[in-house]
C-alpha cells in the first residue's frame, strides 16, 4: 500500500520536525544540558516517531482490510497485516 500524496506530505513534515528535535537533543548534549532535560526531549521525539508510525500503520491496515474484504488476496493480506503488527509492536 502506498501513501496518498496528502498523507505523505503530512508525514514528511512530521519527520522533518522530528529531525529537528534530534538535532536539538544533540545540541543539548554538546551544550551540557541536564540529563533530565535531555531525557524529556528524547521522550518527546520517541512519542513523535510513534505517532508517525501509527499513521503509516493505520494507512497500511486500511489498505490490507480493503484487499481482504474484496476477496482478491484474503490470506496474503491478512498474513501481511499480522506480520506488520507483530513487528511494529516489538
Amino acid at each position: 500500500m502506498v501513501l496518498e500524496l496528502k498523507d505523505k506530505q503530512a508525514i514528511i513534515r512530521r519527520l522533518r520536525r522530528i529531525e529537528g528535535q534530534i538535532k536539538g537533543i544533540q545540541k543539548m548534549i554538546l551544550d551540557e544540558q541536564t540529563c533530565g532535560d535531555v531525557l524529556i526531549q528524547i521522550v518527546a521525539a520517541r512519542a513523535a516517531i510513534n505517532s508517525v508510525g501509527g499513521l503509516i500503520l493505520e494507512n497500511h491496515m486500511k489498505g490490507c482490510l480493503k484487499n481482504y474484504l474484496s476477496g482478491m488476496t484474503r490470506d496474503e493480506s491478512l498474513d501481511e497485516l499480522v506480520n506488520i503488527m507483530v513487528k511494529y509492536t516489538k
